[in-house]
């Protein structure tokens, strides 16, 4: 069989997807949530690039500071080359243990100048454009694991009012409490605090498709970890965009805080 001859053929380039904004995220091996409510967002000209970092299914405060090593090779496999506006990292927990410099400092150890953020990082701004003075927090984490997450809250000048927690440590299952469950955990804290808002922490608990009645509902806004982290990696990229149906915060601006 002859084969043609190849025929070079002419093109030109566009700024492909993520014109708007080039958003990296690294994902926990174990998370089965962030990536599908990051799709919700559906932005045009806004696009999510995900790296996966190794880490134990059993949360401890061990094996989470452990991934601190393993991030600037996550971060790694984010091409910079796709010249991203900023690049989050998801996991509250790990975040707040390792501290937040300490992991924008891994990060930036593979991209330099890139802006950085966190869940636990993202929630502080996020309570802030909000007004919320008075947190109440609800957690799936054994309680040396939940406990760090109050005392940062605390430590820059929120009260926590209140705080509850599923008290399970394996991750896998923490991703199959069912939104039911994340909804009526919110509901119960509320009755017993008086709070300005409500934060659902970890990336793996589902919450962001049914946020918008529950918030009706308790009457105060209500932040999970993934909603926070969504609403300050878009502030930081300069996507300004109000978002209907997912919650009062992407009603806000970064400058807003």
């Amino acid at each position: 069989m002859t084969v043609p001859d190849l025929v070079r053929l002419p093109f030109d380039t566009d700024d492909g997807f993520g014109a708007r904004a080039r958003i990296g995220l690294i994902v926990l091996a174990s998370d089965q949530t962030i990536e599908a409510e990051a799709r919700m967002l559906n932005l045009p000209g806004v696009d999510f690039y995900h790296s996966r970092i190794p880490n134990s299914m059993d949360v401890t405060p061990e094996t989470l500071t452990d991934m601190e090593q393993r991030l600037p090779e996550a971060a790694a496999l984010l091409p910079g080359e796709f010249d991203f506006d900023v690049i989050g990292y998801g996991c509250t927990s790990a975040a707040t243990l390792i501290s937040a410099d300490r992991v924008t400092a891994a990060i930036q150890s593979e991209h330099p100048g890139v802006a950085c953020t966190d869940p636990i990082s993202a929630v502080v701004a996020a309570l802030r454009a909000l007004d919320a003075r008075r947190i109440a927090v609800v957690t799936p984490y054994t309680a040396e694991v939940t406990a760090p997450i109050a005392r940062s809250l605390a430590d820059e000048g929120l009260a926590v009012t209140a705080l509850g927690s599923f008290l399970e440590s394996n991750d896998f299952t923490v991703a199959r409490i069912s939104p039911q469950s994340v909804a009526d955990g919110v509901r119960t804290i509320v009755r017993s605090a008086d709070c300005d808002a409500v934060f659902v922490s970890c990336t793996s608990l589902r919450l962001l498709a049914s946020v918008e009645d529950l918030e009706s509902e308790v009457g105060v806004p209500v932040l999970s970890s993934n909603m926070a982290l969504f609403w300050h990696l878009l502030r930081l990229a300069g996507v300004a965009d109000g978002i209907d149906g997912l919650g009062r915060i992407f009603t806000r601006r970064l400058a807003d805080a």
